[in-house]
């Protein structure tokens, strides 16, 4: 027999007459990026700056100015210069806390604060994943916006191809497989490997002669069990750290498999296409990311546990209040951030777009044309070949 509190503090516990112990429902949240090796440290990132930004530099590749020596020409040979560039990141600070109300543990017989203390873990490494997912959705969007919208007013090109120009920044860096799947149907002209072709053809429009050896393929249960269904999934797998990776292509993607939505709304691949660039047709998101292409620094936070007692609430029966705070720096390689400087940025602000030097979100953009307008994270390096988060729009 069991009844349903109707104490106030303790109204969400049933209680049994025969009590048993308590067991924990195990978490199914989609599966975490955080703890992947596309996230890695970055020793250029300052986590003690005054402000809520900081700053990385770097010397830009030089642009050398080669003399052919002459025995009669006296004139003086031009002279190669450098520079530097600069980007900025953003710090970010997380809270979480739950109270109870001290006299609940005489009917109920348990420390109401107990679950949430021993999960403190989880919550945090869901918060980890939901912000590394929204940096990439920020940078899909920033980079959708260079191909599909233009936002400076020139028309965009479209994605990446094998002859564009890397340092075009009027190519956004994705690639669009429009209404084809990335794993197409067997027939008479495609079997075995050619059917995920398009994975292959993508990573090789994005780095051209500079493909790396391997990356990391973020699907979908839809796009994994394409693979799987085609026989495409390797029979070895591939252990880096503590992960065990199902790859394909013989190791060329190591899969990392999470229901997680990965893909731009509706809405904004509606307002993404009323640019005046290549529109984007695909309607779903793959992800193929580079080791460490998002750098992610924790912070030294005060007071990372915190618990706070009112003796005299609820008539001297007291409460006692838990808080957990962690925070945190997410910096996309080669990307800049633009947007506020004045807070911490949420998950949500992560993916915003800035019209006229103002953050919003991007379906609250004004301009039909998307004038004037980038993502938050903005592209900084001289080429797309020093990117590492690369979207892959498909049907």
């Amino acid at each position: 027999m069991s009844v349903t509190t109707n104490l106030a503090g303790a109204s969400n516990d049933v209680l049994q007459d025969a009590l048993s112990a308590y067991s924990d429902e195990a978490y199914t949240n989609a599966r975490k990026l955080s703890g992947t090796a596309i996230v890695g440290g970055n020793p250029l990132i300052d986590k003690n700056t005054e402000t809520f930004v900081g700053q990385m530099r770097w010397f830009k590749p030089l642009n050398a100015n080669i003399n052919v020596a002459s025995l009669t020409d006296p004139s003086e040979g031009t002279v190669t210069s450098y520079s530097t560039d600069y980007l900025k990141y953003i710090k970010t600070v997380r809270t979480h806390g739950a109270k109870k109300v001290n006299m609940q543990e005489v009917v109920t017989q348990r420390d109401g604060l107990a679950k949430i203390g021993r999960d403190f873990g989880e919550t945090q490494a869901q918060d980890e994943h939901n912000g590394i997912l929204s940096v990439l959705k920020g940078v899909a969007l920033s980079e959708a916006i260079n191909g599909a919208a233009a936002g400076s007013g020139a028309a965009g090109l479209g994605g990446q191809t094998f002859e564009n120009d890397p340092s075009d920044s009027k190519y956004g860096f994705y690639v669009d497989l429009g209404a084809s799947a990335p794993v197409v149907a067997a027939s008479s002209a495609n079997q075995g490997a050619a059917r995920a072709e398009a994975f292959l053809q993508a990573f090789g429009m994005a780095f051209k002669d500079y493909e790396p050896e391997f990356a990391y393929l973020i699907t979908t249960p839809e796009v994994y069990a394409s693979l799987r269904s085609a026989n495409l999934v390797d029979q070895d797998r591939v252990t880096d750290g503590s992960v065990t990776f199902n790859t394909i292509f013989q190791g060329k993607f190591r899969l990392i498999q999470t229901r997680a939505s990965q893909g731009l709304t509706s809405a904004e691949l509606t307002k993404l296409n009323s640019g005046v660039g290549v529109d984007v047709v695909g309607t779903k998101t793959s992800f193929i990311v580079l080791p460490g292409a998002l750098a992610m620094e924790d912070l030294s936070v005060p007071m990372p546990t915190e618990i706070e007692r009112k003796a005299a609430t609820y008539q001297g029966g007291g409460e006692t209040a838990i808080w957990r705070r962690w925070g945190y720096v997410l910096a996309p390689a080669g990307y800049d951030w633009v947007g506020s400087e004045e807070a911490f940025p949420s998950d949500l602000t992560y993916r915003y777009a800035v019209e006229a030097g103002t953050p919003k979100s991007f379906t609250d953009v004004t301009s039909a044309t998307l004038a004037d307008t980038t993502g938050t994270w903005k592209r900084k390096t001289a080429s797309a070949l020093s990117l590492g988060i690369l979207p892959v729009f498909h049907s």
